[in-house]
């Protein structure tokens, strides 16, 4: 049974940092890319970024002004999401997703942590 475990949410004022976590479990993800998704009330999800299987991390054209990181370790099965100068519009629910190599669809998806910015 394949589960991504979500972590590290909460409440952050504006300005301030959160780390996210997900932790995969029942397979080696090593050969997946591994991608965190967004959804803010009243919006659809939208895609952050990933982490390649093959290396590296690529974002979403709105995130790659370098406020959010995203890493891997695949010792672990576990990817994060940095984010710094959090801003009250970057309030939503946070997902994982994963998807085998050349995949073109994400299948498997955590359950989501709340990330809360105060203005």
């Amino acid at each position: 049974q394949v589960q991504l475990v979500e972590s590290g949410g909460g409440l952050v004022q504006a300005g301030g940092s959160l780390r996210l976590s997900c932790a995969a479990s029942g397979r080696t993800f090593s050969g997946y890319d591994l991608a965190w998704f967004r959804q803010a009330p009243g919006k659809e999800r939208e895609f952050v970024g990933a982490s390649r299987w093959s290396g590296g991390s690529t974002y979403a054209a709105d995130f790659m002004e370098g406020r959010f990181t995203i890493s891997r370790d695949n010792a672990k099965n576990t990817v994060y999401l940095q984010m710094n100068s959090l801003k009250f519009e970057d309030t939503a629910v946070y997902y994982c997703a994963g998807r085998m190599r050349y995949s073109n669809n994400y299948e498997y998806w955590g359950q989501g942590t709340q990330v809360t910015v105060s203005s």
